[in-house]
């Protein structure tokens, strides 16, 4: 008999396949000796929408809410049809006699298969491929040490009920909202406390008032000495800064007290995805997304790194023995950081770090035995890969270690402080690149208690108090982190989620309500808006994972609380404007126009949502090439026909037919669509005619 594979991607699946020695490819899955390789296409299968319990819930009406259904039902999604019908036509297949579930080693990956095992009715034994990295030695002791999946039941049961939450709240309270408002408005048990947090922060910007504050500083011993007063360095009263300024003027100073402290910086954990992700923001303006993507690209495609979705930043006792293994894999890129670390037969110093009662599902992230072939990556790779590559040899090297001294100088019955830090073992700052004051001189090395001192170039220094910073994403993962909001695997969703909305805006870095969201925070329903009400919801789901918690409970808590979030917008009194209504009217049913952002420009919709005109406000940009700036032109319609223009230049050039013919993109697509079926076998005729054409209009 014969065993079914069941990956999350195609291109996991043909990983898997190979190492499996599976050679005989078909378009839905690739067979060998002992085992079917086939795969979903991320989800194949999801809960059903209201329309598909009854045709009436298409039309969205406020009085129909809140639409819970007694029993949650599944459809299979219609886009992806294709790989289910033949997952289930192979699971009908009578020499194949268990399945093993090789989906991502998580919540969502468990979702993922069982929904897709539940939908085709599969009754044979279930196995479980549990791994934290996609290298062909992770894979082949993997399938060396299958589990049975029955041992990942209250995962899936914790998946299902975070699934069935999100729809029931999140799609009841969006519907009450665009209903009640007549405008898109998105609102969810996370999303909504996270613009919650995004919103005070604004309020407590606007309501601050800056305050004009002084401070003194002299040279004293060629270093910067400041004014201190009982823990206070600043001064709110100008005249009695200005008097301390006379005071101490052409005085010398006395060394009342020194304070040498050593101290000693242990070796920082290896990342977990929520740590990586708010580095990746601090050092490159990585946004949250693009740095799941980037990792799930080392991860997936290099398999340079192991599994990225995980909470935890300790290893188990058992990943030790893979130590060396794993430094020869990089040493090619990262020689001098691991000669002598090698020749210590690869032994960590950081000995914290190994920890199983800290793992979970997942160990931290680190690199993999895969050996490193650095010129594969991309730029971004590289960055994120080197990231990581640092804070894992972090822990080969010792703790840093430096002595910190502190001067207290009294000035004419003033006190002035002056702080050093002398740098006595540099340790694993040498790889993590933080030791900017690791070569200071030892300026205040042989001070002594009593000794006089000149001071020079007194000063007085005017400022003003600021107020705190709009988040950016790091300081945002934070926050979600530490109210125990979303999860590392859905965290960078639910920001993309805000800004995709127009609830949030990106400037610079940093994260803007816009007037859609102030006012969205202020018509949701104020249990929604807390980050306790949602933490305890994620406890509550992660305990249900670990087999402590009542799925039961749980969802039926959540049927409760759509009900009364429901009532509540109901009978609100509050009132909304679309803050991006234009004066134009809509050509087709004489309702105002409202702009907003589209993936291709900005476009004018119809504010009526049963209407559904919409047109685009900016000029498209086409291929074509200005031959001053060389950037992309805008093509118009005049009434001599089409023509480009250059937004930055003025130019203007008429598109003639040659011009007016299809990128090569266009071009690539347009063969793609008419050289397949809708189940992917050639039309050569067409495809090649089509081609034909193609090649004699150029």
């Amino acid at each position: 008999m014969k065993s079914l594979v069941l990956a999350e991607k195609p291109s996991v699946a043909r990983d898997v396949a190979r190492v499996l020695g599976c050679k005989q490819t078909t378009r839905h899955y690739i067979e060998g000796p002992r085992y079917v390789v086939t795969w979903a296409l991320g989800h194949l299968v999801e809960l059903k929408m209201p329309e598909d319990y009854d045709r009436q819930y298409k039309t969205w009406r406020l009085e129909d809410l809140p639409i819970i259904p007694k029993q949650m039902g599944l459809k299979v999604i219609r886009q992806t049809a294709s790989q289910f019908r033949a997952i289930s036509e192979l699971a009908k297949r009578k020499d194949l006699g268990e399945l093993i579930i090789a989906t991502d080693a998580g919540r969502e990956g468990e979702l993922v298969a069982r929904w897709i095992i539940e939908k085709i009715r599969w009754q044979k034994p279930i196995k479980r491929l549990w791994i934290s990295s996609q290298t062909d030695k992770a894979i082949r002791d993997g399938f060396k040490q299958l589990k049975p999946a029955s041992q990942y039941n209250n995962l899936y049961a914790s998946a299902v009920c975070r699934a069935e939450a999100d729809w029931l709240i999140g799609l009841n309270v969006s519907r009450a909202l665009t209903t009640k408002y007549n405008d898109p408005l998105s609102a969810g048990r996370v999303q909504t406390p996270t613009l919650a947090m995004i919103i005070e922060r604004e309020k407590a910007i606007q309501a601050f008032k800056p305050q004009e504050y002084w401070t003194i500083t002299v040279t004293i011993g060629g270093l910067t000495a400041v004014w201190h007063r009982k823990g206070e360095k600043r001064l709110f009263d100008q005249t009695e800064a200005e008097s301390i300024l006379k005071k101490i003027f052409g005085k010398n100073g006395i060394v009342k007290n020194i304070e040498r402290t050593t101290k000693s910086e242990s070796q920082p954990l290896p990342y977990d995805l929520t740590e990586l992700q708010r580095d990746a923001n601090y050092r490159f303006g990585f946004s949250a997304k693009k740095t799941a993507n980037v990792l799930q690209e080392l991860y997936e495609r290099h398999k340079l790194v192991t599994y990225p979705r995980t909470d935890s930043r300790y290893l188990t006792h058992d990943i030790e023995k893979t130590m060396l293994e794993r430094l020869t894999a990089i040493s090619s890129a990262y020689d001098a950081e691991t000669r002598h670390i090698i020749k210590n037969k690869g032994r960590v110093l950081a000995r914290k770090v190994f920890n199983d009662a800290k793992v979970t599902d997942h160990h931290a992230i680190i690199p993999t035995e895969e050996r490193l072939h650095i010129n594969d990556l991309t730029a971004d790779e590289r960055k994120l890969y080197d990231l990581i590559v640092r804070r894992f040899l972090a822990l080969f090297y010792p703790a840093y270690q430096y002595e910190r001294i502190q001067a207290d100088i009294e000035v004419n019955g003033e006190t002035f402080i002056i702080n050093e830090k002398q740098v006595r073992e540099i340790g694993f700052r040498a790889v993590t690149g933080k030791d900017d004051e690791a070569h200071l001189a030892p300026s205040m090395e042989h001070w002594q208690v009593g000794r006089n001192l000149s001071v020079a170039s007194p000063q007085i220094h005017k400022k003003l108090t600021e107020p705190p910073q709009r988040f950016s994403e790091a300081d945002l993962l934070h926050r979600m982190e530490k109210y125990g909001l979303g999860t590392p695997a859905t965290r960078a969703d639910i920001i993309e989620k805000l800004l995709y909305s127009g609830a949030v805006d990106r400037q610079n870095g940093r994260l803007y309500p816009t007037p859609k969201g102030k006012q969205l925070i202020g018509l949701v329903n104020e249990a929604l808006k807390s980050p306790k009400l949602t933490a305890r919801w994620e406890k509550e789901l992660e305990a249900i994972a670990r087999g402590a918690g009542n799925p039961k409970q749980f969802i039926a808590n959540i049927r409760k609380q759509t009900e009364q979030l429901v009532q509540e917008i109901k009978m609100s009194e509050q009132s909304y404007r679309a803050h991006n209504l234009t004066g134009s009217r809509c050509p087709e049913c004489g309702e105002f126009l409202k702009e907003v952002k589209g993936k291709d420009g900005r476009l004018l919709v119809c504010s009526n949502r049963e209407c559904g005109y919409r047109r685009r406000k900016d000029p498209k940009l086409s291929n074509h090439r200005c031959p001053q700036c060389h950037k992309k032109m805008e093509i118009h319609e005049g009434k001599a026909g089409s023509y480009f223009k250059c937004r930055h230049c003025n130019i203007i050039e008429k598109a003639t037919k040659e011009k007016s013919a299809l990128s090569k993109r266009e071009e690539r697509m347009l063969l793609k669509k008419y050289s397949k079926t809708d189940d992917g076998f050639a039309m050569n005729s067409l495809a090649e005619a089509l081609k034909s054409a193609l090649k004699n209009n150029d």
